[in-house]
């Protein structure tokens, strides 16, 4: 099964993605995993990654593109994919789509974690006086929300339309977010 975590930046994906790998072993692709580490490299790519995420730009959709492409073999071998962070263009949802069809694969749910912008903002910054993680800025959090929201809440229409998207509330307690993730994967069309 390969699996779309959908939601804006700070709504919880990086944590239920792990819940879901631990208790379905699953394996998680998440972008900022990867760009993390790629920062962490010291690499040419991660120095850029890191000024365009200290910005709080989106990194392009080539750099993601191939860091997903990369991983794919590690997912089919496990079974599937969590996809966290993934896509957040039109154009990165359909290069997922061909890259898995070629596979002989496709996304089967993308489940939207619907939550609150004010209190995404509040999470931030907390995470932020806790980690110092560059991308957890609150201001840097904002210019990646707008972006989410311009760019990225379009997608819940091409998912809808493939009869794939599954909403769960995102602003309750971590057990009641998986409760919800897992009432959807366990639901009818499995």
């Amino acid at each position: 099964m390969n699996l779309i975590l959908f939601g804006p930046p700070a709504a919880g994906k990086g944590t239920q993605a792990k819940r879901l790998v631990d208790s379905r072993k699953m394996v998680q692709l998440s972008t900022g995993d990867m760009l993390r580490a790629a920062i962490a490299s010291g690499s040419e790519l991660g120095k850029e990654v890191e000024g365009v995420l200290q910005r709080g730009e989106l990194v392009t959709d080539e750099i993601v593109i191939d860091l997903i492409e990369q991983r794919l073999p590690e997912a089919e071998a496990a079974g599937g994919a969590i996809f966290d962070g993934f896509p957040r263009t039109l154009a990165q949802a359909q290069a997922l789509d061909v890259m898995l069809e070629q596979r002989g694969a496709r996304i089967d749910l993308v489940i939207r974690l619907k939550v609150d912008d004010e209190q995404l903002l509040k999470r931030v910054a907390g995470r932020f006086a806790e980690s110092g993680r560059p991308d957890d800025n609150p201001e840097s959090f904002k210019v990646r929300l707008a972006a989410y929201n311009d760019q990225t809440a379009p997608l819940l229409p091409y998912y809808q339309n493939h009869g794939k998207l599954v909403e769960v509330d995102g602003m309750g307690s971590i057990e009641d977010v998986s409760a919800g993730i897992d009432k959807a994967l366990d639901g009818p069309r499995w």
